[in-house]
């Protein structure tokens, strides 16, 4: 696919990753529509994209709300007549053990813990997924669908519902790259190691550091690394139905 001229959706746009995938497809050439709850950030990313001669339009929106998905879906193909890309990258991160008992004390991970992850990052990713391939099918656009995964998609301590979520978004790719080739429009997943991000920063540090050391390169990968391998997957053709490993050679 060639990006200039081409119109991509970022979900969590408004800062981290989402930014940072905004301001590269920018750069090649590409128009993008900005969507996150995240209104200051959103506002920030539009003006980096506009700064280098993007198109960029925002949409204040809940991900996990099906009304408002839709509504914004429709919105994109009015305001730039196509859709061509879409990267589900809107996330979050409540972590904890399933149980717990220390010093005589017990616990165990909510309900709503686990479905507050699985809402955001499963069903968010489905329902902006639907009306993604929806638009591009109705509009006769071909196009690319790349939903951001994690090295925890393979499971990891601590993180029952956020390694639950990010396997489902991995698996909806290959179900989406098989179901909707027929229409010209490839899926696939990125599923990155540890990021210096804000989501990140909500790790406890003993947490990060025991991942740390973990990976082979020695360090976390940084957003400018991941939104490189949005762009790859963009440019290339053939590629879709995977999921692509940035992790630094780290494995779970």
């Amino acid at each position: 696919m060639d990006l200039k001229q081409c119109t991509i959706a970022i979900t969590g746009a408004g800062q981290g990753l989402g930014q940072m995938m905004a301001i590269t497809l920018a750069q090649a050439g590409a128009d993008l529509a900005l969507i996150d709850l995240n209104e200051e950030g959103l506002n920030q990313t539009q003006n980096q994209c506009q700064m280098l001669s993007a198109k960029a339009y925002t949409y204040v929106a809940d991900v996990t709300n099906e009304s408002q998905v839709e509504s914004v879906f429709e919105r994109i193909i009015d305001d730039f007549g196509q859709l061509n890309g879409l990267i589900n990258n809107a996330g979050i991160l409540r972590d904890g053990l399933l149980v717990k008992q220390k010093d005589g004390e017990f616990s165990k991970m909510s309900l709503e813990q686990f479905n507050a992850v699985m809402t955001v990052n499963s069903t968010g990713t489905f329902l902006c997924g639907r009306e993604a391939a929806s638009a591009m099918v109705r509009n006769g656009n071909q196009g690319v669908i790349i939903n951001i995964s994690s090295v925890a998609r393979a499971g990891n301590i601590g993180q029952t519902n956020y390694a639950a979520s990010k396997a489902a978004v991995a698996t909806m790719a290959v179900c989406w790259a098989k179901e909707l080739a027929r229409y010209g429009i490839r899926a696939a997943a990125i599923a990155p190691g540890v990021v210096e991000t804000a989501m990140a920063d909500q790790m406890k540090p003993e947490a990060i550091e025991r991942l740390q050391k973990m990976i082979p390169v020695g360090r976390m990968g940084e957003a400018q690394e991941i939104a490189h391998a949005v762009k790859y997957i963009f440019e290339n053709d053939y590629f879709t139905g995977r999921v692509l490993e940035i992790d630094g050679g780290m494995r779970m």
